[in-house]
């Protein structure tokens, strides 16, 4: 098993993982970080509902392996 850190950016502010999760392959490490993610930015939508970026970078003990991206706006068409 290899270990992996998911580092958390929301907008400007960035978390780093020290302890890193335990996973058996790239594929479920993908699948983590891509369901977390996708949860991430369903609470930032609800309770911001405003643009928002946020990413999830995934590293393991040699560097950076992968990057999960999320970008949403909210454009108003007409005022009520």
């Amino acid at each position: 098993m290899r270990r992996y850190y998911f580092d958390v950016r929301d907008d400007d502010t960035l978390q780093t993982d020290d302890e890193g999760r335990e996973l058996s392959s790239f594929e479920a490490m993908q699948e983590e970080a891509t369901l977390n993610l996708a949860e991430m930015a369903l609470h930032a939508m609800v309770k911001r509902g405003a643009d928002h970026r946020m990413s999830i970078q995934v590293r393991d003990d040699r560097g950076p392996l992968l990057k999960v991206k999320c970008t949403f706006e909210i454009e108003r068409l007409q005022e009520r």
